[in-house]
């Protein structure tokens, strides 16, 4: 069984390592010792949310404070093949669901998207306010899927800022009931193209050819869809429209099934 995981700032753990002692306080502190109960040698992971794992083991618990001793560190690794998900914004809490499930699943980066079909609307504080809540939901998630890395979430966006992220993208997809190629067909195709390129400057380089690199982009529009003008203007940006299946999918479900789908497709998983 995978051990509890708690954050702390990569400051806080910076040049720790193995015999180190750490004293975990305020919120996690608290949710160690009061919510977990932890008691003096269990094991636990203290990670900073940028790949940084402390495997520790608990030499006192006390009220609100957890002391730990680490017994091992691993920075593990970004994915070579990162992904990232543009939510529209959405009624009924879908859009926090879906950034929840997504974060489970694996998304690196999350993008709050303001569509303009969009029922919720973040205006004035709110659109400071969105984002930090969406933060909090990602790592509640993150710790509960015992993640090392915590996914990055955005300010809110527009559709101009959602073009200049597709720009710059190895690969976007929009999420479209009237696509006519699947997010799989997409992927292969991307993959098969980018690992021919990758292994041909390899070989040109005298490098050991490895896992081609890359950002993919995944956006999902709100509950009455993308306008026509929207997806114009991210095709003419550079983005792909992907067919998800045969059924019409929630906004809260749509991601994560891509998420999924593109792990396995891609050698996530």
């Amino acid at each position: 069984m995978s051990n509890p995981v708690f954050y702390a700032t990569p400051q806080q753990l910076a040049g720790l390592g193995p015999g180190s002692l750490f004293t975990l306080d305020g919120a996690e502190g608290r949710h160690a010792t009061t919510v977990k109960r932890l008691e003096p040698g269990e094991t636990v992971d203290m990670c900073d949310g940028a790949g940084l794992r402390l495997v520790c083991n608990v030499t006192s618990a006390g009220k609100g404070v957890l002391t730990v001793r680490v017994e091992s560190k691993k920075q593990e690794p970004a994915p070579a093949i990162s992904f990232t998900l543009v939510q529209a914004l959405a009624k009924g809490d879908r859009d926090e669901l879906a950034i929840e499930t997504a974060t489970e699943l694996g998304i690196d980066a999350v993008v709050p998207w303001q569509a303009e079909r969009s029922i919720v609307r973040w205006k004035m504080d709110k659109a400071f306010k969105g984002p930090e809540k969406w933060r909090q939901v990602v790592a509640a998630a993150a710790k509960q899927a015992r993640r090392s890395t915590v996914p990055q979430v955005s300010s809110l966006a527009g559709t101009a800022q959602v073009c200049e992220l597709i720009s710059g993208a190895g690969l976007a997809l929009i999420l479209h009931e009237d696509a006519t190629d699947s997010v799989a067909e997409v992927a292969r195709s991307w993959f098969a193209a980018q690992q021919g390129a990758h292994d041909g400057a390899a070989a040109q380089d005298g490098r050991p050819a490895g896992p081609p690199a890359g950002n993919i982009v995944m956006i999902v529009g709100p509950e009455g869809g993308m306008s026509a003008a929207e997806v114009a203007a991210f095709v003419e940006a550079g983005a792909r429209t992907a067919l998800l299946g045969h059924h019409v999918l929630r906004s809260s479900t749509a991601g994560p099934a891509a998420v999924v789908l593109l792990s396995q497709e891609l050698g996530r998983w």
